[in-house]
């Protein structure tokens, strides 16, 4: 038991000193773990600040980039606004100088109705004078040979020396 006693003695030995060393070494890594979690809780702090600026800054970005975008489109909704108020206004014109020049062209201008009038003044007088000189008679061609006849009236009295007038029917 002698032999066995030195070689159990060292055994327990190296194993209380591998022991020692693990403890030690458990030691320092709860240690550098204890660190770790405390500069972990650094760096989350410190990322989650970079974070913040980060989007604090990308956020200011965004809203410069919708103010500009919104200012454009207001100047394009005034642009569209002035350019339909034109097209409006041409479509106006065009629909007026149309149909004017039309009926400039086509209708009389005052000197030519006025000229007009007079004719029809001039025409109206004369009518009236020919229908006073026998413009109602009705002349008609009669028989075979196509000669010119007249409408009496019969119950009127036969006018000249030999009875052979007659009144036309009308007068």
């Amino acid at each position: 038991m002698s032999d066995r006693a030195p070689t159990l003695d060292d055994a327990t030995l190296k194993i209380g000193l591998l022991m020692e060393s693990a403890q030690a070494h458990q030691k320092l890594a709860e240690t550098h773990l204890e660190q770790l979690r405390a500069h972990t809780a650094g760096i989350d702090g410190i990322v989650r600040e970079e974070i913040r600026r980060t989007l604090i800054e990308e956020l200011k970005m965004l809203v410069a980039e919708s103010r500009r975008a919104t200012l454009t489109l207001r100047r394009m909704g005034r642009g569209a606004a002035v350019r339909s108020a034109m097209v409006c206004a041409l479509t106006a014109v065009v629909c007026t100088a149309v149909p004017a020049s039309i009926m400039r062209w086509v209708l009389p201008s005052e000197a030519q109705i006025a000229a007009l009038q007079a004719r029809r003044d001039q025409l109206t007088a004369s009518v009236a004078t020919l229908e006073q000189r026998g413009g109602k008679i009705d002349w008609r061609r009669c028989g075979d040979a196509k000669r010119v006849c007249v409408h009496v009236d019969r119950a009127a009295p036969v006018y000249g020396r030999h009875a052979d007038y007659y009144v036309v029917a009308g007068y």
